[in-house]
């Protein structure tokens, strides 16, 4: 990890944001929790410390912290908003509370130069960054010095070139600060000295260097569901060990028109791949019967799914190991110092209880990625781009996209809908602009008139959203043609649709799924 940069997080939302700003520089870095730093520093040893943002005051009481071993390891440090102010205060400054607070955009005045700026800003320039803060530092410790000034943070920019120590109280690590990029940029390679020769080639063949490590000549079992993180996880295993890799698909009649055939022939044809296929529609279907609450469909449909995978799971005999497409953003909300979210938005059906109950060792090749990281691993791996680049699927299938009850009849008007939806959505050249696009089978019935006829018949609702990471999304904004040339499709081709609307409804508030 010499050459890592370790991100201490304070809580911060956009925490996530540093990481991946440091790795399209090139550079990896790794996040952890500010109570669990001090253990973490003996074995990282990093090139250099960013200390994020978050949501306490220094002046209070029992406030979060950097390890003090933090600031005599003699490498950079860079402190952004909370963590230039937690910097501040340990080591002599002054932080305080004023009247006037910053959210959102402003502009900074760059007031002397210094390493960090060094080809970004200089001296004299004006330029525009993200605020969001309430407290600012008012004095700082010996040896540093003011960099840049704005009209509510007095210290916008600290520096202290001798020890390569830095703060400012915007965040770089957004889009709203222009040139925030090339200012972490600057920081990992200038100040800390970074290469940027971190490529999903290297990881490859590291991942690859550690499943062979880890398995040795054990068994392993993959949960095969068809999306990107499963199929990535299942060719880089099998590319490591081969066929001490087995995959188990469990059909559970919830997925999108011949996706099972789709999956089963690409696994077991192109990659060659042992896979275990297990069509369990009909006990899925039937334990659904009559359930319209979302978190029960939810709960039901992962509980089944867990007594299935480890029924055929226990037929491979001597699996001593459970691969799972973890990413990294799971990672980091599981080790939250605060503990993950305080409320349940909805359950989430992944095989998280499966370990626990199949006594197995967990192989995890994806929880240091982002999800774009894992589709460029994809590439790597040589995988097909209709793969690689497939829009997310969730877990619970087309079960959650029917709200109310399911029937066999209901999913088959859905699966011909979103059939044609993302026909033409590709036939526009418009998928790969597009995170995540489906229809909806809403439990709404309208009049309609076709063939000079009286019609009764469900609303489908179109759903297409923008997003990097899923974790905000906004909807595409389709021409008024493309969405009336879909409608037109689906009430003409789908008996038991008479209606379709278009979901305009950002996350937040909103989620991407409707349930």
């Amino acid at each position: 990890m010499k050459n890592s940069i370790l991100i201490i997080d304070f809580g911060s939302q956009v925490t996530q944001l540093i990481a991946r700003r440091v790795r399209e520089a090139g550079v990896y870095s790794e996040i952890i929790p500010f109570n669990s730093a001090a253990d973490r520093l003996k074995d990282f040893d990093p090139a250099g410390i960013i200390l994020s943002g978050g949501p306490a005051s220094v002046i209070g009481d029992a406030t979060p912290r950097a390890p003090d071993a933090v600031f005599k390891m003699g490498v950079p440090i860079l402190g952004i908003c909370y963590g230039q102010q937690t910097m501040v205060d340990q080591l002599g400054g002054k932080v305080e509370a004023p009247d006037h607070r910053e959210f959102g955009r402003a502009d900074i005045d760059v007031v002397a130069d210094c390493d960090l700026f060094n080809g970004v800003w200089e001296a004299g320039t004006k330029d525009q960054v993200w605020m969001s803060h309430g407290d600012h530092v008012v004095a700082i410790p010996d040896g540093f010095s003011v960099v840049a000034t704005s009209s509510g943070a007095p210290f916008a920019g600290i520096a202290n070139d001798q020890k390569k120590f830095y703060g400012v109280q915007f965040h770089p690590e957004v889009v709203h600060t222009p040139r925030g990029a090339a200012l972490l940029s600057n920081f990992v390679h200038r100040i800390c000295g970074l290469a940027g020769d971190w490529t999903m080639a290297a990881f490859k063949d590291q991942a690859i260097d550690a499943i062979r490590r880890q398995v040795g000549d054990g068994k392993v079992i993959c949960g095969l569901s068809g999306g990107v993180d499963s199929s990535v996880v299942a060719v880089l295993i099998h590319e490591a060990i081969g066929d001490q890799l087995t995959c188990v698909y469990v059909d559970t009649g919830l997925m999108r028109a011949g996706e099972s055939e789709q999956v089963v022939s690409l696994f077991r044809d192109k990659y060659n791949i042992p896979l275990i296929h297990r069509d369990a529609s009909d006990l899925f279907l039937g334990e659904l019967e009559g359930v319209d609450d979302p978190e029960v469909k939810r709960k039901t449909i992962g509980r089944i799914f867990i007594d299935v995978f480890d029924e055929e799971a226990s037929k491979v005999g001597g699996a001593e190991f459970l691969a799972q497409g973890t990413l990294y953003p799971d990672v980091i909300e599981s080790v939250s110092f605060s503990g993950g979210p305080s409320v349940t938005i909805k359950s989430h059906h992944n095989v998280g209880g499966l370990p626990e109950r199949m006594n197995m060792k967990l192989v995890e090749p994806l929880r240091e990625l982002f999800k774009d990281e894992v589709r460029d691993l994809g590439r790597e791996l040589g995988m097909a781009a209709e793969l690689v680049d497939r829009h997310p699927f969730p877990g619970p299938g087309l079960a959650i996209r029917i709200p109310g009850t399911i029937t066999r009849e209901r999913l088959e008007i859905l699966r011909k809908a979103d059939t044609i939806y993302l026909d033409e959505i590709r036939k526009a050249g418009l998928y790969n602009e597009i995170w995540q696009a489906f229809a909806v089978l809403l439990p709404v019935r309208t009049v309609g008139v076709m063939g000079d006829n009286r019609t009764y018949d469900y609303v489908c609702a179109l759903r297409a959203v923008t997003s990097t990471d899923g974790m905000t999304a906004d909807y595409y904004p389709f021409s008024h043609d493309f969405l009336g040339r879909v409608s037109t499709r689906i009430i003409n081709e789908v008996k038991g649709i008479n209606r379709v609307v278009y979901d305009t409804t950002s996350k937040p508030p909103g989620t991407i799924e409707w349930e």
